[in-house]
């Protein structure tokens, strides 16, 4: 029987676009309805805010106890204003973050190596120019994940992003993937502006990478439809359905 369902999936977009309410309605789903609605099997995922907010947690206690924080600041520098909120000490942790999901990887291709006879893998970051973007940070990624990828972008404005980072921001709930959010101005200094228009432009339907072509589709969140479940999953079964097939063109 031809296999039904991507190897991976690689979910871009702006911080607060929608990417983990897509995760959470998928998670909803059957795997049959998955499959057939989706073409994604049973799946796991890495989201490289998990690591990178351990980070943070780890150099406060290294604070804690006296000793020099690591990988982090606790404030920031932006338009002459000196400013609450962790950052990175050194822009190239943004590529460790990618370097770790090609780890894990490899241990999870050693472990289960039949891993995509029945199953996916969702990979899951945002990117702002003034880090990289999205061009450094597909670079990145090893060439094992980049033969068996496809993306799903999901579209919002900065604007948006910026009102859906207010709205989902639980101050006693930082580390939670739903629940997290940035500071005002940490959110412009890293993601006002997008390198993805220019990453993409290339070819309408390819992402050019190392010599890759990996698939792409967009979904389009603005007016918001990641808060309403049906439109929602009618929107993502066109989108996937139209990646699917350009998946299996490539």
């Amino acid at each position: 029987m031809a296999q039904n369902h991507f190897d991976i999936i690689i979910l871009n977009g702006r911080p607060a676009a929608g990417k983990s309410e897509v995760i959470d309605y998928l998670k909803q789903c059957s795997v049959a309805e998955r499959l057939e609605r989706f073409h994604i099997g049973e799946f796991i995922e890495m989201d490289d805010f998990c690591i990178l907010w351990e980070r943070f947690e780890d150099d406060d206690i290294y604070e804690k106890h006296g000793k020099p924080r690591l990988i982090s600041n606790t404030h920031f520098t932006y338009e002459g204003q000196t400013l609450e909120g962790y950052v990175f000490k050194d822009k190239f942790f943004w590529n460790f973050l990618i370097e770790k999901f090609n780890l894990e990887f490899s241990k999870l291709m050693r472990d289960e190596p039949d891993f995509f006879d029945s199953k996916t893998l969702i990979i899951e970051f945002s990117r702002g120019s003034e880090h990289g973007g999205f061009k450094t940070a597909y670079d990145f990624l090893s060439e094992t994940i980049l033969e068996r990828a496809a993306t799903l972008y999901i579209n919002c404005s900065w604007e948006e992003s910026l009102r859906k980072n207010h709205r989902r921001f639980n101050p006693d709930k930082p580390d939670s993937v739903l629940e997290h959010g940035l500071e005002d101005k940490k959110l412009e200094m890293l993601y006002k502006e997008s390198d993805w228009a220019a990453f993409s432009a290339a070819d309408p339907s390819c992402l050019k990478v190392k010599g890759f072509d990996v698939p792409f589709g967009v979904f389009e969140n603005e007016p918001e439809i990641t808060d309403k479940p049906d439109e929602l999953g009618a929107h993502l079964e066109e989108v996937l359905g139209k990646l699917w097939n350009l998946r299996a063109q490539s």
